[in-house]
């Protein structure tokens, strides 16, 4: 699983000019599911997203997390993160899971980082041409892959 955390002051997303989900301060993030992706990958990477302390304190130093601040999150399925690109100029996507394996996994993601965050987690349409915006804030923008746990 690989997912881009974007702290931001606002986002929200549209689908067919409806908004289907708007936050204030918190993560946008951004989720690949890889075809060897499962619960483990689920429980690392939502545990570690929950405690992430990149909010700024007192003093402005970066040590508060999501649960700290009471942010909020919107999570977005996005299988091109798995993109291949060593060879030639078209992405190869096989790494990447299929939407019968990769919905259910990214359901389980959202409903995983509630349980951490104790409230509701805010989602795209899977599947859908999403119109997402935001207000990057800092600009922080982390990259956490579970094949690469340092």
């Amino acid at each position: 699983m690989r997912a881009v955390i974007q702290r931001v002051k606002h986002a929200h997303i549209k689908v067919d000019g409806v908004t289907v989900a708007d936050i204030g301060i918190g993560f946008l993030i951004l989720l690949g599911i890889e075809v060897e992706d499962g619960n483990d990958d689920i429980v690392w990477l939502s545990k570690k997203i929950s405690n992430l302390r990149v909010f700024g304190d007192a003093e402005g130093a970066m040590n508060l997390s999501l649960l700290d601040v009471d942010g909020e999150v919107i999570v977005v399925s996005q299988f091109t993160l798995h993109a291949l690109t060593k060879k030639g100029n078209r992405p190869s996507f096989i790494k990447a899971a299929r939407p019968e394996q990769a919905e259910p996994l990214y359901l389980d993601f959202t409903r995983t980082l509630e349980e951490h965050l104790g409230k509701k987690v805010q989602t795209g349409i899977f599947g859908a041409d999403m119109k997402v915006s935001l207000l990057n804030d800092g600009p922080v923008t982390i990259l956490m892959d579970t094949k690469n746990r340092e």
